[in-house]
C-alpha cells in the first residue's frame, strides 16, 4: 500500500510541476515527415503559397504530417520535380501544369491556359474542376495518359497575368518580330507563330539572362512576383494584360504512393489545405500587386501600359487554330477541351449576364487619370 502510495504521489507531483499545457503538448504518435519541392525561388510568393499549404496540412492534422516546402533546385532542378515526384525522389512538388507539355499538350488546359479556357475566370474554372468532372480528368491525365504515379491538385490562382517586360514600346504583333522573350509551355509556340522568338528558362534565370543580353524580354506573372524577381530593375517597359494566362493555376503534385499512405482523415484534412490555401493565399495576393505596381511606378519609374487589343484578339484567334490542330491528333486533349467548351459554356455567357462589369464600379470611384499632354499614358 505504501509503495502505491508513493507511485501516485510521484505522478501528482510530477503534474503539478509540469508547465501550464504541458500535459497537451505530448508529441503526436505515428508522425510522417515529406520532402516536397517547388519551381520557384525562395524570394516568391509563389513559394509562399506553397508554404502556407505545408503548414496547414501540419495543423489540420494534429502534427501528424508534416511537409518541408523546399524551393527550386532544392533536390532537383525546377523543371525535373514532376518525374522526381513519379520517381520518389521527392514526396511532392508545387510548380503550374502547362510546364508538361512537352510529355503531351493536354497538360496546359489542366493550369487554365491559355485563353481562359473560354474565357472562366478563377472561380469558373475552379468550378468546372470540382463540379464538371475536371478532377477526374486531371487524375487520369497523369494515371493513364502520362502513366505517372501522381496525383494533383489546383491550389492558387495566379493571374490574370501580364503581357510582360520589354526593352522598348509594343504598338502590334509586328513589334513582336526579332525579340527574343522568356515565354513557357504552349505559350511559347503561340508567341512564336506570332512572329516572337521564345527561350524557355525558370525564374530565377530571367534577370541574369536579361543582363546578359541573352533576352530582349520576359513573361512571368506581374505584380508583386515581377518586383520581386527584380524584373523592374532590367526594363522599362511594362504590358498588361494578357490572353495567354487570363487564367492560372497553381498545381500541388503528390507521389501516388504518399498520398494512398494517408488515412482518409488524412486525405480530407490535405483537401481542406488545398482550399484553405487558395482562398487565404489569393486574397492576400491581390492587395500585394496592387501595392506592387505602386511601388514599381514611384521607385523605380516603370512605364506601365494597357497591351493593344489587336495583340490580345490576334493571340485567341492563334491558340484556337492551335487548339483544333491539337484536338484533331489528341483524342485527350479534344476530351478535356470538350469538356471545357461545354462547362464555359453555361457558365461564361450567365456571368456576364448577372455580373456588372469591373470597370463600371471602379471607374466610378476611381476614375482613371487621363495623361498630361504630351505625358506617355500609363
Amino acid at each position: 500500500m505504501r509503495k502505491t502510495f508513493s507511485l501516485i504521489a510521484f505522478a501528482l507531483a510530477a503534474t503539478f510541476a509540469a508547465p501550464a499545457g504541458a500535459q497537451q503538448q505530448a508529441a503526436p504518435t505515428g508522425v510522417k515527415n515529406f520532402k516536397f519541392q517547388s519551381t520557384w525561388p525562395a524570394s516568391l510568393t509563389l513559394q509562399d503559397n506553397f508554404k502556407m499549404f505545408a503548414e496547414r496540412v501540419d495543423k489540420l492534422t494534429g502534427g501528424q504530417i508534416k511537409i518541408e516546402a523546399l524551393p527550386a533546385g532544392s533536390i532537383v532542378p525546377p523543371f525535373e520535380i514532376l518525374d522526381a515526384t513519379h520517381k520518389k525522389v521527392i514526396d511532392g512538388g508545387h510548380g503550374v501544369a502547362y510546364y508538361w507539355v512537352g510529355k503531351n499538350k493536354a497538360a496546359t488546359l489542366f493550369s487554365g491556359t491559355p485563353a481562359g479556357p473560354f474565357g472562366m475566370d478563377h472561380f469558373d474554372f475552379l468550378g468546372w474542376m470540382n463540379e464538371g468532372g475536371g478532377m477526374d480528368l486531371y487524375w487520369e491525365f497523369y494515371r493513364d495518359i502520362l502513366k505517372l504515379n501522381v496525383v494533383a491538385w489546383p491550389i492558387g490562382g495566379a493571374s490574370p497575368q501580364a503581357l510582360g517586360w520589354f526593352k522598348r514600346p509594343i504598338k502590334s504583333v509586328a513589334d513582336f518580330k526579332g525579340l527574343k522573350c522568356r515565354e513557357t509551355g504552349i505559350v511559347a509556340e503561340i508567341y512564336q507563330r506570332m512572329g516572337m522568338q521564345t527561350v524557355n528558362m525558370p525564374g530565377g534565370e530571367i534577370v541574369p539572362s536579361a543582363q546578359r543580353g541573352v533576352i530582349d524580354c520576359a513573361e512571368w506573372v506581374g505584380g508583386i512576383e515581377d518586383l520581386r524577381l527584380g524584373l523592374p530593375q532590367v526594363w522599362k517597359y511594362h504590358y498588361t494584360p494578357a490572353m495567354h494566362e487570363n487564367n492560372s493555376f497553381l498545381e500541388l503534385i503528390m507521389n501516388g504512393d504518399v498520398w494512398r499512405s494517408f488515412t482518409p482523415q488524412q486525405q480530407e484534412a490535405v483537401r481542406a489545405a488545398v482550399f484553405d490555401t487558395f482562398v487565404r493565399w489569393g486574397i492576400r495576393w491581390q492587395k500585394q500587386n496592387a501595392d506592387a505596381i505602386e511601388e514599381m511606378r514611384t521607385k523605380y519609374g516603370t512605364v506601365i501600359l494597357r497591351t493593344p487589343p489587336a495583340i490580345l484578339v490576334d493571340f485567341l484567334k492563334t491558340w484556337d487554330k492551335m487548339a483544333e490542330e491539337e484536338s484533331a491528333k489528341n483524342p485527350f486533349f479534344k476530351k478535356v477541351y470538350d469538356s471545357q467548351r461545354e462547362y464555359a459554356a453555361k457558365v461564361v455567357p450567365a456571368k456576364r449576364f448577372m455580373f456588372p462589369p469591373y470597370s463600371f464600379a471602379a471607374n466610378y470611384y476611381f476614375p482613371e487619370k487621363k495623361p498630361a499632354a504630351g505625358a506617355k499614358a500609363q
